[in-house]
């Protein structure tokens, strides 16, 4: 497909490379939806970075600066203390290191009590994140993997998956669909925590917000809270206050009688985990497939597991 500027949008930009879906219209502020004024920004951004040595052309794309110029809507110098304080960040926590290849022994017995996982996609293409903290026990986490090994391990691993997603998967899933995709769909599962636990859990969903919000930008898609008892919503007024208006707008919570519908209007049901109201039971369980574009299945499974990308 030509890189041209379709004519039914007037952007000072062209579309992106590597677009094949004839009907893929980008959102504002996307390559191939900018505004001169924007695409201006966008070039004096990456100047001013290069001439002050913050560039990092490899993780620096256009699309990349954009996320930080959408986050501080456009404003340039905002944009720019935000991705210098993030690479600093990158430097402090030794992001590089932990993105090469991070694995732990404990990973299959914290999953017991912890499940994260990324799943198949929804009906954008989204790569579909599923995180349950319904078997989540703090303190009995701790007493069985020690506390310093938590405090080393959980952080990491949330680094390293946003790593993956970034560099991996997003990458596996615009190619399955044929345009840029650059956000997930997540599902966070808070059925059967116990109301004790939910200080130390309404903790750790504002500090995983806040590194998404200030590190990784412009990367959420839909973020869907189920399962969430009516206690729940107080939390929640609490937690909002320490984010931004745009990640609150994309955030639904919904409760134990209607997430199933709400899930199937933005996933596929043979992409959605059967627990979760889909029907898709992955051999070995959903949570340890890995299933998506990003590990498309091969030979027999291929023929047996053709939704893996689900999104098309």
């Amino acid at each position: 497909m030509s890189s041209a500027t379709p004519p039914h949008a007037a952007s000072a930009s062209p579309m992106p490379e590597g677009v094949t879906d004839p009907n893929y219209r980008p959102l504002p502020g996307r390559l191939g939806n900018l505004t001169v004024t924007q695409l201006h920004t966008l070039e004096k951004f990456k100047k001013e970075l290069q001439d002050e040595g913050h560039f990092v052309p490899e993780r620096m794309d256009d699309a990349t600066l954009l996320r930080f110029l959408r986050a501080r809507k456009f404003d340039l110098a905002k944009a720019k203390i935000m991705l210098i304080s993030a690479e600093q960040w990158r430097k402090d926590e030794k992001v590089d290191e932990i993105a090469k290849g991070f694995d732990f022994p404990e990973k299959a017995a914290i999953d017991e009590f912890y499940p994260q996982y990324y799943h198949k996609c929804d009906k954008d293409g989204r790569p579909i994140y599923i995180e349950s903290l319904a078997h989540l026990d703090i303190d009995k986490m701790n007493k069985t993997f020690g506390e310093e090994r938590l405090r080393e391990v959980l952080p990491r691993r949330f680094i390293y998956e946003y790593e993956k997603f970034l560099n991996e998967r997003l990458p596996a899933c615009s190619k399955a669909v044929g345009h840029p995709v650059e956000t997930s769909c997540t599902i966070l599962d808070l059925g059967g925590v116990a109301l004790t636990s939910y200080p130390k859990v309404s903790k750790y969903v504002m500090d995983a917000a806040s590194i998404g919000q200030n590190r990784y930008p412009e990367c959420m898609g839909k973020f869907y809270i189920i399962n969430a008892p009516s206690v729940f919503t107080w939390i929640w007024y609490g937690i909002k206050r320490f984010l931004d208006e745009v990640t609150v707008s994309k955030i639904a919570i919904l409760s134990p009688t209607e997430y199933q519908e709400k899930l199937k209007e933005q996933i596929p049901v043979e992409n959605l985990p059967v627990e979760y109201g889909g029907t898709c039971k992955c051999e070995g369980g959903c949570s340890s497939s890995d299933a998506g574009p990003w590990n498309p299945p091969t030979g027999k499974n291929a023929l047996e597991n053709g939704d893996a990308e689900g999104s098309k």
